[in-house]
């Protein structure tokens, strides 16, 4: 299964769509919870769409995110580039 969301920009301003392959919708909720997204989890969105799907279907973590509304020429990132600037730790 393929959920997709748009939630507020953790590292900023806007909106993300990120899209979470797993088993069911529970498990890809509890998947981004883990990631200390947990706050940004109300509401849904619209369902995927076919080009979604393939994206996240054909990444290694089945986690990819873009920042919306999307631009065509904008590439799908792994989760990992939205969330570094949140666990980066701050120095004085």
């Amino acid at each position: 299964m393929v959920v997709a969301l748009s939630l507020p920009n953790p590292g900023g301003e806007g909106e993300v769509r990120i899209l979470v392959h797993a088993v069911n919708r529970p498990r890809a909720l509890t998947r981004l919870r883990n990631l200390g997204l947990r706050a940004y989890l109300r509401g849904n969105t619209h369902p995927p769409t076919p080009d979604e799907i393939t994206a996240v279907l054909h990444h290694p973590d089945g986690l990819l995110w873009r920042t919306t509304p999307s631009r065509e020429q904008e590439l799908w990132r792994p989760i990992r580039a939205l969330l570094r600037p949140l666990s980066a730790p701050e120095r004085a």
